[in-house]
């Protein structure tokens, strides 16, 4: 059966420059670890445009990243996203985990925030620079935090136990939330918190189930984090308990996992490439502006 990319390569389709610089660094990144190296890359820090975000159309550039890779050689996960559907999130990460026998790093270049943090914590490690960061995993609906929601919630009906007179100014207020939100709020915060739990208690954290609770309250606290944008550096990350390894302290590992970082910024910045899901063996699906190319 020919894969995607087979079929572009029959229709005699010509790699450009950039495509093959990226190719390059990728192959170089696995040779020095002895690993498959698969990139996941958004173009979210530099464009404003649809399907940037963790979602289910992803499985199809992760099909092909895997086609005909060792998968006892392990994956180096390269992450750089803004985050996204976590039970898209959840399909992906079960794939890769049962592919390569959960012997999988994830390796955050420079941003890996909210859904993406959660692929990173299902790593048995991340390893991460001093410029890289992950982000609180409280979900969000249209730029909402579910927290705020549900508090919300919480502080009408507390209001209105003590004060029945506020109903009118209540039911204003929270008539901008559709039927049943409160329970959808409710059952994505929790949908988040049960897959961070069971994903740390899988690898990373299967032979020290103690430090689970820290992780999780750390990556969970939307009171702690105050917004979702929010940025934990390597060294909260680690004081938190994640298993965090700096790059830096492996220089020649550093240099190749950036000049990969910096090969898929260029190829947003100089094509319009929005996202890119590579493996170190030279496969690439690349969406443009919402179209697929392999």
């Amino acid at each position: 059966m020919a894969g995607w990319d087979e079929i572009i390569k029959e229709l005699g389709e010509t790699p450009s420059q950039i495509d093959y610089v990226r190719r390059k660094y990728l192959k170089e990144l696995s040779d020095y670890t002895g690993r498959v190296s698969i990139a996941y890359y958004s173009a979210f820090t530099n464009k404003d445009a649809s399907n940037l975000d963790i979602n289910d159309d992803d499985m199809e550039g992760f099909m092909n990243a895997l086609k005909d890779v060792d998968y006892d050689k392990g994956l180096d996960l390269l992450l750089h996203t803004p985050g996204g559907n976590p039970t898209a999130a959840e399909a992906i990460v079960n794939y890769l985990k049962e592919k390569f026998n959960k012997d999988i790093r994830a390796i955050v270049p420079q941003i890996a925030m909210s859904a993406g943090t959660m692929v990173a914590c299902s790593a048995r490690q991340i390893i991460m620079g001093r410029q890289s960061s992950l982000g609180p995993i409280d979900p969000q609906f249209t730029g909402i935090p579910a927290h705020n929601i549900r508090q919300e919630f919480e502080e009408a009906k507390d209001d209105l136990s003590k004060h029945p007179e506020n109903v009118h100014y209540w039911a204003i207020k929270l008539q901008q939330y559709p039927a049943a939100f409160m329970k959808t709020a409710i059952d994505a915060i929790e949908l988040s918190d049960e897959l961070i739990r069971t994903w740390l208690s899988d690898v990373m954290f299967k032979d020290t189930p103690e430090r689970i609770d820290e992780a999780v309250d750390f990556l969970t606290d939307h009171k702690s984090s105050k917004v979702h944008a929010r940025h934990y550096r390597y060294k909260e990350c680690r004081d938190h308990g994640l298993d965090i390894v700096l790059m830096e302290d492996d220089p020649v590992l550093q240099d190749k996992i950036l000049s990969v970082h910096h090969s898929f910024l260029v190829t947003f910045q100089s094509s319009d490439a929005i996202k890119i899901i590579s493996n170190s063996s030279g496969k690439d699906f690349i969406i443009k502006g919402g179209a697929m190319i392999v």
